[in-house]
């Protein structure tokens, strides 16, 4: 693929995502209204996506209740903000073993395995615009813990994605996770053009060098977009990295929770900050109805 510079480009606000950040920062929001406040806050300071988890609103802790996403999704699009819906359907599919001597049973507390139907009943609910894909199965930088997605999972819910007319976000966390995302497309499964994130620096997937970053952005189809994002201090490097490769942005504290050495973010922080990288390229932030043009969305409410 020819590297050339994106000059319209799409920003993607991750708002909290499902790791142990929730004590980590006062701005990490846990309820659904918290959730969808900082989701529109995003979306207000240029976000024209916001992809969104939810969590036990008293913990903080990752959840997949149907509930807790009909509320954010109810709260976002009754906002007078527009912003494109983004949910996460990569619950469901968590491992974590016994030990190295002992590894089955598996600890009941970090385990989380659910059938496709029940992984993607959120999204058959809400109907967002996205939802995400994750196409592979890795090693987290937890000792025990393996995130499970099998081929025939991910067939499954690819299938089911497509059906219901949500666009899948292809996470590729790995170079495999690519080429595995093209059979899918090859076979049907999802739609081609396809919409592709790249998963950059999180352990133990692809590491965030350059060189494996452009083999990633190199598998990408030409005609397929795509997006990009490290994790902390290099969240920021990878705006511009995204942008000079000819790809879009993902920015969000499900990834980074920092603005600068010592001073927390909010969401609406981090959006701020990647859209003046933008700007300064040269390039231009566009919002949630050129994106809608560009891959095809159709905004619809739950049922």
């Amino acid at each position: 693929m020819p590297l050339t510079m994106n000059r319209e480009v799409f920003i993607t606000c991750a708002v909290t995502g499902s790791g142990g950040t929730q004590d980590r920062s006062p701005h990490v929001p846990r309820s659904p209204a918290a959730i969808a406040a900082s989701a529109i806050e995003a979306a207000r300071a240029g976000a024209a996506i916001v992809h969104c988890h939810v969590r036990d609103p008293k913990t903080g802790a990752p959840s997949r209740d149907p509930a807790l996403f009909r509320e954010v999704t109810e709260r976002i699009r009754d906002a007078e903000t527009d912003v494109v819906l983004n949910l996460t359907a990569g619950m469901g599919g968590d491992i974590t073993f016994g030990g190295v001597e002992a590894p089955l049973p598996v600890d009941a507390a970090g385990t989380d395995m659910a059938g496709a139907t029940e992984r993607m009943a959120h999204i058959a609910d809400c109907l967002p615009e996205i939802c995400t894909l994750d196409c592979g199965t890795m090693n987290f930088a937890e000792a025990d813990y393996v995130m499970t997605n099998t081929p025939g999972m991910l067939r499954a819910m690819g299938g089911m994605m497509t059906k219901l007319g949500v666009k899948p976000e292809i996470e590729a966390f790995d170079t495999g996770h690519l080429w595995f995302a093209k059979e899918l497309a090859k076979e049907g499964v999802l739609d081609s053009p396809a919409l592709v994130q790249l998963c950059m620096g999180v352990p133990w997937g692809a590491p965030n060098d350059l060189n494996t970053y452009l083999a990633m952005v190199n598998a990408i189809p030409q005609d397929w977009t795509w997006s990009a994002f490290s994790l902390g201090r290099d969240q920021m490097a990878y705006v511009a990295a995204a942008v000079l490769a000819g790809g879009h942005v993902r920015v969000g504290l499900e990834d980074n929770l920092m603005l600068e050495k010592g001073v927390l973010a909010t969401n609406a922080q981090l959006v701020e900050k990647a859209v003046g990288i933008v700007e300064r390229m040269g390039a231009r932030v566009v919002g949630p109805d050129a994106v809608r043009e560009k891959l095809g969305l159709t905004k619809r409410a739950p049922k």
